[in-house]
Order: C-alpha cells, then structure tokens, then sequence
C-alpha cells in the first residue's frame, strides 16, 4: 500500500471513529466530571471547571510535578532518583474534585469521562507528544484479573482517544502485566518497587520502536512507570516519556 493510499485509510477510519462517538453522545450524553449534570454541548459546566487545578509552571524537569520554588529544576524526589523514563507530564494536581473524578473513573464506570479527561490532555500535551516523535502511545496495563473484575482498564480508555486526537499510533497489548499485585497505593516508597518486580513484559517485537509515550492515571513516586519503562527500554526501546491524568505535589 503506497503513502497516499494509508493517508486515505488513516482519514476514513477517523471520520468513522467520529461518527460512532456522536452516535454515542445521542444514547449517552455528556455529564459534568465534577457536578454530574447532563451536559449536551460541553464536556464539564464552567463554574466546575474552575475547581480544578492543571499543572502549570513551574514544573519537574523530570517528572512534571508542580513546584512552588521557581529556581528549583527536578523536584525533591528526582533529585534522590534516577528514573527509567526521559520525561513526564500530567494534567491535574491530584487534589480537589480531581480525586473524585479519578475515583469514579477507576471504579465507577464513569467511562463517559473519557472524553473529556482526554481532550484536556490533547490540548495541553498534544503539541508536546507530537514533538517528541513518539513511535507508539502504550497504556499501563492491568493484571487480568483486575480488568476482569473491574471491566475496563480506564488508562487504556484515556490513552487510546488521547493517540486518536493526536493522530498517534497506539496499541493497547503491547504491554503486559503478568501478576495481580498489591494495590500501590497501601504500599511505601520501597515496597512498591519490589511489588512491581517481574510484573510486566512486553508482548510484541518492539525494537524498532525508538521513543514510547506510556500512559496512566496517577502518578505517585513513579514505581509504576518505572517498571514498565525499564522492561521496554530492556526490550530496545531508546526513550520512554509518560503523561498521567493527575500528579501528586513536588517540593
């Protein structure tokens, strides 16, 4: 198939993805993340969206969190840590209605928030991504299990429409988590890196893949991203940035 013919492709399978969304805003209208009013022409109500905080400078070299000390580069973190990623960015401080928003999209099945979640990371990141020269956006995965029990994984519901409105390439099994691991969440800072020993493996041959952008919801202390870096960098990947929903305060 020659290039004029994959750019017709690539357009046809956009305006069909455009005319299922619609359909699908007929049966299952926009709801405000933060209020859950019913919202036919817009993604979040105004007032609500002034609640939330987007991370703005200054920011992390490294990580992306917010920091309070303009003069400083990498936050107290990175300056103790050497990450397996390049760089990465988030969109919300994990704080406020955020947390709410999160928490119903994880366990909810608040997928509705997709949209919205996504496009607000398209508009802030999507230049940034199209910059780095990313060769695949990859979600963070969940053990089967999890996905199982929960139905959906929603790193892989933000990341698939955040590529599709950036014009990405993405595959969703790239990646793969091989055991059912302890919620990172009831874990300290070093036991959630031995938690996540041996918990990924790539799936695909990706070693002509020069640049992947990993995609999750949260970002605490990076033991996440890290793991699954380091397997892909192992693999042949040269650099891995991520972007996340929501971060946690730097110093």
């Amino acid at each position: 198939m020659n290039k004029e013919k994959k750019t017709m492709v690539k357009n046809n399978q956009k305006k069909i993805r455009d005319i299922l969304y619609k359909m699908l805003l007929l049966l299952y209208p926009n709801r405000c993340p933060v209020c859950d009013r019913v919202l036919p022409d817009a993604l979040i109500c105004p007032q609500c969206v002034r609640k939330l905080k987007y991370i703005s400078q200054p920011v992390c070299c490294s990580c992306g969190k917010p920091l309070e000390n303009a003069v400083m580069e990498y936050c107290a973190d990175c300056t103790k840590t050497s990450h397996e990623y390049r760089q990465g960015r988030a969109v919300f401080s994990y704080q406020g209605p955020v947390r709410g928003i999160l928490y119903r999209y994880k366990y909810s099945n608040r997928r509705d928030y997709t949209e919205f979640l996504a496009s607000e990371a398209a508009r802030l990141y999507g230049s940034w991504a199209g910059g780095l020269g990313i060769s695949m956006v990859i979600p963070v995965p969940l053990s089967a299990e999890r996905k199982r029990r929960r139905g959906y994984n929603q790193a892989d519901l933000f990341a698939r429409r955040f590529a599709a409105l950036c014009g990405l390439p993405y595959h969703p099994q790239m990646l793969i988590r091989t055991r059912n691991t302890v919620p990172q969440k009831e874990l300290s800072a070093i036991e959630r890196k031995n938690n996540l020993k041996n918990a990924f493996k790539i799936n695909e041959n990706v070693v002509n893949l020069k640049r992947i952008l990993l995609i999750d919801d949260i970002y605490t202390t990076g033991s996440t991203i890290d793991a699954a870096a380091l397997v892909l960098k192992q693999s042949g990947v040269k650099e891995i940035y991520y972007l996340c929903i929501s971060i946690g305060q730097g110093q």
